[in-house]
C-alpha cells in the first residue's frame, strides 16, 4: 500500500477503542498537510515557504505542493504582496465553530443579544485571535454603520477601543503574540506607532476605569464603549464592544450606555464563575 492509500479494514474495526488506536492507519498525506497547519497555527503570525517547511519538517519545495492543495480547500491562504502564508477563510470558520462551543461564548450570547436590542446600538463580542481581538459575534441593531465590521475583523490593538482592552487586560505573554502578529499586517498603518511610554499609562488608565471607549476613532463619525469580561480564574476571556454614530450613542463613562455595558460584561462574568 503506498502512504497516501487509506486502510481497507472496514471502517467498523477502523474505529476501535482508544487503545487500539496506535495500530490504525489513515492517510500519510493528510498527516503530513496537518503538520503545515499546525506550523501556521504555532507562528501566530504569516510565515513563509522556508521557515514554514522547516517547522514542519518539509523541504521547501515538498511543502509547497501540499500548501496549493491547502490553499485550494481555503485552509491556508498566501499574501500576494509578501508570498507568506496564514490561517485562510475555512480555518477561520472551523475556529470560530469550535469558539461556539466553548462556555464563554455560550454565556455571552444571550447578553449580547439583549444588549444590542435594549439600547439599540450594535454590539460586538471580541476574542483573541492569531491576530489580535477578532469578532466572533456582531449583533447589529438601530440604523446602519458605515463601518466595515463583520465576524472575522481583528481589531487593531492601539487605534481601537477594543484593542485597548486586550491590551490592558490580556497576558503578557497573549499581547505580545497579537502585538507581534499586527507587525506588517494591514493594521500596521495605525498600530504599534505610539510612544510605548505614554501607550502604558493609557493603559493603567484603562485598568483602573475598567472600560475603554473611541470617539470619531478609528473610523470618522463611530463611536464606541469596550469592556472586558473575565472567566473563574480572573482571566480575560472576551471583550463586549457597543458600537454606534457618534451624534447618537453617549459615551460618557458615566451615562446610561456605559452604566448598561458594564452590568452585562459583570453578568456574563457572573454566569461564568458560576459554571465551574
Amino acid at each position: 500500500m503506498s502512504k497516501v492509500e487509506s486502510s481497507t479494514t472496514p471502517i467498523a474495526e477502523q474505529e476501535g477503542s482508544k487503545g487500539d488506536r496506535k495500530q490504525q492507519r489513515g492517510i500519510q498525506s493528510v498527516e503530513v498537510g496537518a503538520r503545515l497547519l499546525q506550523a501556521i497555527a504555532a507562528a501566530r503570525r504569516p510565515i513563509g515557504l522556508t521557515d514554514l517547511g522547516a517547522a514542519a519538517g518539509l523541504a521547501p519545495a515538498q511543502a509547497f505542493t501540499y500548501l496549493v492543495s491547502l490553499s485550494r480547500l481555503e485552509l491556508v491562504k498566501r499574501d500576494s504582496f509578501s508570498g507568506d502564508y496564514e490561517p485562510g477563510p475555512l480555518a477561520l470558520r472551523l475556529g470560530l465553530l469550535r469558539l461556539e462551543q466553548t462556555v464563554a461564548y455560550r454565556a455571552a450570547m444571550p447578553q449580547a443579544l439583549a444588549l444590542a436590542q435594549a439600547g439599540g446600538f450594535s454590539v460586538a463580542v471580541c476574542m483573541p485571535g492569531p491576530k489580535g481581538p477578532t469578532i466572533v459575534r456582531y449583533e447589529h441593531a438601530g440604523l446602519p454603520l458605515h463601518v466595515n465590521l463583520h465576524i472575522g475583523t481583528v481589531m487593531s490593538l492601539q487605534a481601537t477601543a477594543t484593542g485597548r482592552i486586550f491590551c490592558a487586560f490580556a497576558s503578557a505573554e497573549e499581547r505580545e503574540i497579537m502585538w507581534a502578529s499586527q507587525l506588517g499586517s494591514d493594521l500596521s498603518d495605525q498600530t504599534l506607532q505610539v510612544d510605548q511610554a505614554a501607550f502604558e499609562m493609557q493603559l493603567a488608565e484603562v485598568r483602573t476605569r475598567g472600560m475603554e471607549r473611541g470617539i470619531n476613532t478609528p473610523s470618522p463619525g463611530i463611536s464606541s464603549l469596550c469592556a472586558p469580561v473575565f472567566n473563574c480564574d480572573g482571566q480575560l476571556c472576551l471583550a463586549l464592544t457597543i458600537i454606534g454614530g457618534s451624534g447618537l450613542i453617549n459615551v460618557e463613562w458615566d451615562g446610561p450606555v456605559a452604566a448598561a455595558l458594564d452590568s452585562t460584561a459583570k453578568t456574563i462574568s457572573a454566569t461564568l464563575a458560576a459554571n465551574l
